[in-house]
């Protein structure tokens, strides 16, 4: 009889996001099972409970997925589960705080086509200002961009000192460099905008953070992408499907919030699905989701 394909899903909040339960039994799990307020010394007896319920050649049948709202903690749950394993006693594991790394993941692929198609460069050396930043969307996006090298600046809408946190942070953690910015009034967001190739809105829903006057005379940027589908946009005038189509007040392209969920829901369901048909036992990260979607971005 086919051994079933199980997922534990980890949180340290009070309830598993139904978006990725569904998600996960979508794309083939048999079943999961959600466990609530995990704290990151409950992981290594969660994961270990789960390795040596089932011989080793079923660990290829078991997974383990990381949630929450916290990327650093979430990261170090992931590293606590992975150095878990018992060899041969090993299982699978995926880590998507809020969703933060597949949705990071498509952003950055997304803007990454857009300058290919649109303007014949890449990522490497180009301005990247994030809005919205101290959030987890914000931090993986900020991570994802420095390592392909652009040159990324996160921007704190109340100062500076939550976004030097995050650099330092980003910095300890990845070796990458970010540079912090004050955002905090519009002389200063429409600076920093003038001074990008690329403006990134990944703030709360809602909540508008890029005006068109702040993108008035911004004569260098070549894109601008936002993840927020509830009005009002995050970035002024970005339509919520637009795929690298003008964007109003600039001569830039805009990419909008339909456009990259489409492909940040391909990117989830895709490694859900690549750890289900796994010959052995894989582990998938930001990383991972970004180079997923690369391949689905259009």
């Amino acid at each position: 009889m086919a051994r079933k394909h199980i997922l534990h899903m980890l949180t340290p909040l009070k309830q598993m996001s139904p978006f990725d339960v569904n998600m996960a039994l979508d794309a083939g799990f048999d079943a999961v099972v959600p466990y609530v307020d995990v704290s990151l010394g409950d992981v290594t007896s969660l994961v270990q409970d789960a390795i040596f319920s089932r011989p080793p050649d079923a660990g290829v049948n078991t997974g383990i997925f990381i949630a929450g709202r916290d990327v650093s903690l979430s990261l170090d749950m992931f590293d606590a589960a992975k150095k878990a394993m018992v060899p041969p006693f090993q299982v699978s594991v995926f880590a998507d705080p809020a969703g933060s790394f597949t949705t990071a993941a498509a952003m950055v692929a997304k803007v990454e086509k857009a300058l290919e198609n649109k303007f014949q460069r890449g990522l490497k050396d180009t301005a990247v200002a994030i809005f919205g930043a101290t959030g987890v969307v914000g931090f993986c996006t900020a991570v994802i961009a420095a390592r392909e090298g652009a040159d990324v600046t996160i921007v704190g809408h109340d100062g500076l000192a939550r976004v030097e946190k995050i650099a330092a942070e980003i910095k300890n953690r990845f070796d990458v460099q970010v540079k912090p910015a004050d955002g905090s009034s519009d002389a200063r967001k429409k600076a920093i905008v003038q001074a990008s190739d690329v403006v990134l809105s990944a703030a709360k829903a809602g909540v508008q953070v890029i005006s068109k006057a702040h993108l008035e005379g911004a004569d260098r940027l070549l894109v601008g992408a936002d993840v927020n589908a509830v009005p009002p946009a995050g970035i002024e005038g970005l339509a919520v499907h637009a795929n690298a189509n003008p964007l109003e007040a600039t001569k830039a392209v805009g990419i909008g919030p339909l456009a990259i969920g489409n492909v940040k829901y391909k990117v989830e369901s895709g490694l859900f699905k690549k750890m289900i048909e796994a010959d052995k036992t894989v582990t998938f990260d930001f990383q991972d989701a970004f180079s997923l979607a690369r391949e689905f971005a259009k």
